[in-house]
């Protein structure tokens, strides 16, 4: 049955509705899952980082005894070295492990209990040192003959053992925890990629009908075309109505399901980034010789095998939008080179935005040191537009706007043609994606889509040029538009 254009509508109405729905619902998972896997990580972290406060603490209460007792031996004033050392640090340790187990009752219990002994320790300890000092070594060794230091030493060595094995179960209940809310999210991410790529499939299969509906019409319309200028007139309408149908169709189905794409690129790249501290903390249980069971598998292989099937997904749906995206490039305008000076051209684009430049109290110096060159007018009309426009758009409120034009001659039949900027700039890590179709840097307190930057990149090319550029945020922005001097040795090499 042929599709019409209200069941067309309605149709993909309801696909996209549905597309944006599981996008919806694979955000809000994504980033209550993200959350609950940082606070779990941050757990973690701590209980590993108090398991090493307390080792390090018995570590220090051993030194100190073992420090004691070699000095009542030798009178040696060289072995209280540890001694001096443990009894300056062993506060400060104490201090930190109090604040760390303030939210865990059992270990705050036993952190107290541990204290008392510590503190009773040391104080066997100075007093038996302060009494060898003064020459009453016999006092001394009596004091540790009499097995009350024993005895205070051995009950913090079972508190040690008991606060280190609090230290483990909450360091693996964190990482069991972490590894629930990763597979979780993992499977929010399937889902929501299944849902979109069924609406993608169903979009796609929905426009190839109607397109071949499109071309059976057209057949029709050249064997029923009998020289009759109105009917044919008619029919041509019919048929333009329904190429901008298309054409608007094609951009929606690009647009707004490319958005979930996207997203799901995104959100894998977390995921993959995320997998990395997992493996370290796992990898620091297996040197410690803890069992692991099957965490160390999980991690090293179903993580990464489900992330590759996620990605291997968001391809194939990648593909589809761009055998859309075909559609609405045919009929594309053919460039039409022809000599043009920069001088004026340049200013010309510059006079157009000159007003708002005026408003902001600022100012743009051009430096035209290449002539002409041979090229589409509209298309660098376009390209420098849009990149001024962009100068104005991003500047910062508290400086004059400066804009800097330049035309420079540069590689053997090329010109760079550059434009500066003193406004907000962007991040190092946004450099290259600014010019992905609807990726955006910065704040998003502007309108527009992210399609700006993506367009003229695809215009340069189209010129047989390039486009890059140089900024660090907060101070400005450079791009430079590699263009070569005469588009028609470009133009005659493609059609070699």
């Amino acid at each position: 049955m042929p599709i019409t254009s209200r069941s067309f509508v309605r149709w993909n109405s309801f696909l996209f509705a549905i597309g944006l729905l599981a996008l919806v619902v694979l955000i809000g998972a994504t980033f209550w899952l993200i959350a609950r896997t940082s606070d779990y990580a941050d757990a973690a972290l701590t209980a590993r980082q108090v398991r090493a406060d307390i080792a390090d603490l018995k570590s220090l209460v051993q030194d100190a005894e073992s420090s004691q007792r070699g000095f009542l031996l030798t009178a040696n004033d060289s072995y209280l070295g540890p001694f001096e050392l443990a009894r300056q640090e062993i506060p400060s340790k104490l201090d930190s492990l109090r604040v760390y187990v303030t939210q865990e009752p059992a270990l705050a219990e036993g952190m107290a209990a541990l204290s008392t002994r510590i503190n009773a320790k040391l104080d066997e300890l100075s007093n038996t040192v302060a009494l060898a000092r003064a020459g009453r070594t016999q006092e001394a060794l009596a004091i540790v003959d009499g097995g009350a230091g024993q005895k205070l030493m051995d009950e913090a060595r079972d508190l040690f053992d008991t606060l280190i094995d609090g230290a483990d179960r909450r360091f693996a209940s964190s990482i069991a925890a972490q590894q629930d809310s990763a597979n979780a999210l993992n499977w929010v991410a399937l889902a929501a990629t299944g849902v979109i790529l069924v609406v993608v499939g169903s979009a796609a299969w929905i426009v190839l009908n109607y397109t071949r509906d499109l071309a059976s019409a057209r057949v029709e319309i050249e064997t029923l075309n009998t020289g009759l200028e109105e009917k044919v007139r008619e029919r041509t309408v019919e048929l333009g109505r329904a190429n901008d149908e298309i054409q608007r169709f094609a951009y929606i189905v690009t647009h707004d399901l490319r958005a979930p794409l996207v997203n799901i690129m995104g959100f894998t790249s977390e995921l993959e980034t995320s997998i990395a501290p997992i493996k370290e903390l796992v990898t620091g249980l297996e040197e410690e010789g803890r069992e692991i069971g099957e965490a160390k598998l999980i991690v090293a292989e179903d993580l990464p095998e489900a992330i590759g099937f996620i990605r291997s997904s968001t391809r194939k749906m990648d593909g589809l939008i761009n055998a859309i995206l075909k559609l609405s490039r045919e009929g594309r305008r053919p460039l039409k080179p022809e000599r043009l000076e920069l001088q004026p051209l340049l200013g010309s684009c510059v006079d157009v935005i000159q007003h708002q430049v005026n408003d902001a109290g600022g100012e743009v110096t051009l430096d035209i040191r290449v002539s002409h060159i041979v090229s589409d007018r509209m298309a660098l009309e376009q390209i420098v537009g849009n990149m001024l426009d962009n100068a104005v758009k991003y500047s910062v409120q508290d400086r004059p706007l400066r804009i800097m034009v330049r035309a420079l001659p540069t590689l053997v039949n090329f010109v760079t043609i550059e434009i500066e900027d003193n406004g907000r700039g962007i991040a190092e890590q946004d450099h290259e994606r600014v010019f992905d179709l609807f990726r955006r840097s910065g704040t998003q307190d502007k309108a527009g889509e992210g399609i700006g930057l993506a367009h003229v990149r695809s215009s340069v090319r189209n010129l047989g040029g390039d486009i890059t550029l140089e900024s660090r945020l907060g101070e400005g922005t450079t791009f430079k538009i590699n263009l070569p001097r005469d588009l028609r040795t470009v133009t005659r090499s493609n059609a070699a």
